[in-house]
């Protein structure tokens, strides 16, 4: 079974001050995706920036990235309508009106460090409904096991249709502790055709990424989840982690997935 390797470059939270080859511009994330896609990405998760690096929904920003990146490769886009905790959420929701082949779909409010995250359940119902409308897949981020069971009754209400595409998120602080035992308890829990990743933050990620590979699940990589390559050494940009995700898969014996492997996988044709 091949396993689709996804790229995300930048996220809400870290800045240059933090990783001086982070991504934050149009043009550098373009660049980042693209290198990533020659090693092996095939789906790139998108968090944007304005030009002070702050998170922004700004619709012009995200236009402009998913531009650059299609004219560089044909990986596949997926926004993420989470951008940032000060961001409000109807400006998130708005990405989702550029159509791309996915959007993150967050189901449920969580303290999230030392701030707070708001998907209130009209609007995230509301957002579902106009992804349906729009043609663009949900990749359902679950920080929780309650969050699990918010994605199932929105399936339940026909919100979300077809093959439940869910991220596993582990390390938060104000969610799942990145543990191997919650992992495992999410993966099992999870719908049978359900397709899955494991996101796993900060020092967790090599270990619980390895694992969810060897459990079924796809794989995500990048300075979004984590900036080292090891305790104490800063990843010079996203490729090496890109790389390293490549290599575990291929470890397990899980070929990396192509363009049109992970488009069957993730964007199945509607019956």
């Amino acid at each position: 079974m091949s396993a689709v390797i996804t790229v995300a470059p930048t996220g809400p939270t870290a800045t240059k001050a933090d990783h001086p080859a982070l991504p934050t511009q149009p043009e550098e994330i373009a660049e980042a995706v693209h290198r990533a896609y020659a090693d092996g990405a095939s789906v790139a998760h998108l968090h944007l920036r304005d030009e002070q690096d702050r998170p922004t929904a700004d619709l012009s920003v995200a236009r402009r990235t998913m531009e650059l990146i299609r004219e560089r490769c044909p990986i596949l886009i997926q926004l993420s309508t989470g951008v940032g905790l000060s961001v409000p959420f109807e400006e998130r929701a708005g990405l989702v009106e550029l159509r791309p082949e996915m959007a993150t779909l967050n189901p449920c409010s969580m303290s999230f460090g030392a701030g707070e995250f708001r998907n209130p359940p009209a609007g995230v119902e509301r957002l579902a409904a106009r992804m349906q409308e729009l043609g663009v897949k949900p990749e359902l981020e679950i920080y929780d096991t309650g969050h699990l069971e918010a994605c199932l009754r929105l399936r339940d209400k026909g919100l979300l249709t077809g093959r439940l595409q869910f991220s596993i998120v582990l390390g938060v602080r104000g969610g799942m502790a990145a543990t191997p035992a919650n992992l495992i308890l999410l993966a099992q829990r999870l719908p049978k055709d359900a397709v899955w990743q494991v996101i796993a933050i900060g020092r967790h990620n090599l270990a619980l990424t390895g694992i969810g590979l060897a459990l079924g699940g796809n794989a995500r990589a990048g300075l979004e989840d984590t900036l080292h390559l090891r305790k104490g050494e800063l990843a010079p940009d996203n490729r090496p982690l890109v790389q390293r995700a490549v290599r575990l898969a291929q470890s397990l014996d899980r070929p990396v997935a192509g363009i049109g492997q992970a488009r069957e996988a993730l964007l199945p044709t509607q019956p």
